[in-house]
């Protein structure tokens, strides 16, 4: 039955994001330094992990990445006009319309929804949100922001390191791979649990266009999808990451990037966490379709 299979992809997700929330509201712990872990050790060791693996081919997920491209991108399109007609500044709107949770949400959902083996798959479409993300994304909340400091990110060197062993046709000892990888599976409950303690911030005060964004990101990011769909020769297995990853809500990225650049964060805030609220409803609708 369809309805229950959805229920058991769906459930584990924000069970245990409901589990953060439960107890962030408890203890009111400060994530930080636990966030900060994710970022520096836990997922590039997920990326790694999948990146240097001997069945990784990176050919096979060209495609698949070029659409996240374009999802993204006619994401800020579509909410660019929306922007201007509702009197919003387009810094403060358009970024989290274009880049989506693919980490907190995106990962976990990938494994339960398509499989193990769609963890790859995952990791592309991650790793392509967020390269635009520190790049393109900071260009838009400043112009003279330096792109090069990318390198610097651990995430960004994972993936290097990864592609290196995957061209080179490098392999590590099992005895190194194993620690490597079981670093890397802390990372997605990890994900989803401080995804939790960060919804207790939600603040109702600029609920309007909280609600707006809510609506809107998950539909122009379904609705690139779905054009993209009918010109992009993807495989069978890549069509439904495609759009979940369209109907994915707000990363929470782009709250601290608007925090750091003073742009208006209490309403990124309240876009970004009133569209994860949403994604109750809006991602059990996509699964429906998306699922083989």
């Amino acid at each position: 039955m369809l309805a229950l299979r959805i229920l058991e992809i769906i459930f584990p997700v924000f069970a245990v994001a409901g589990a953060g929330y439960v107890y962030g509201r408890w203890k009111k712990p400060d994530m930080a330094f636990a966030n900060q872990l994710n970022m520096d050790v836990f997922v590039p060791a997920l990326i790694f992990s999948v990146l240097s693996a001997r069945s990784f081919e990176f050919a096979s997920y060209l495609t698949l990445a070029l659409g996240a491209v374009l999802v993204i991108l006619g994401s800020g399109l579509l909410a660019l006009p929306v922007a201007r007609f509702m009197g919003i500044s387009a810094r403060t709107f358009v970024p989290p319309m274009m880049f989506t949770n693919s980490g907190n949400l995106g990962l976990p959902l990938a494994v339960l929804a398509f499989g193990p083996p769609a963890l790859a798959a995952a990791v592309v479409v991650f790793l392509v949100e967020n390269v635009l993300h520190f790049t393109l994304g900071s260009y838009l909340m400043d112009p003279k922001a330096g792109v090069l400091r990318i390198l610097k990110i651990p995430m960004i060197q994972a993936t290097l390191a990864g592609l290196l062993f995957t061209f080179g046709g490098l392999t590590l000892p099992t005895a190194v791979a194993t620690p490597i990888e079981m670093l890397g599976q802390i990372s997605i409950p990890l994900l989803l649990f401080a995804l939790g303690v960060r919804l207790t911030d939600i603040d109702f005060s600029e609920w309007r266009i909280g609600l707006l964004g809510a609506v809107l990101c998950p539909i122009s990011g379904i609705l690139m999808a779905v054009l993209l769909l009918q010109v992009l020769p993807l495989p069978q297995s890549q069509i439904g990451m495609l759009l979940v990853f369209g109907a994915l809500p707000p990363a929470v990225l782009n709250f601290i990037i608007a925090e750091n650049y003073r742009q208006e964060p209490a309403k990124v805030a309240s876009i970004v966490m009133l569209g994860n609220l949403a994604a109750v409803v809006s991602i059990p609708v996509v699964l429906a379709f998306a699922l083989p």
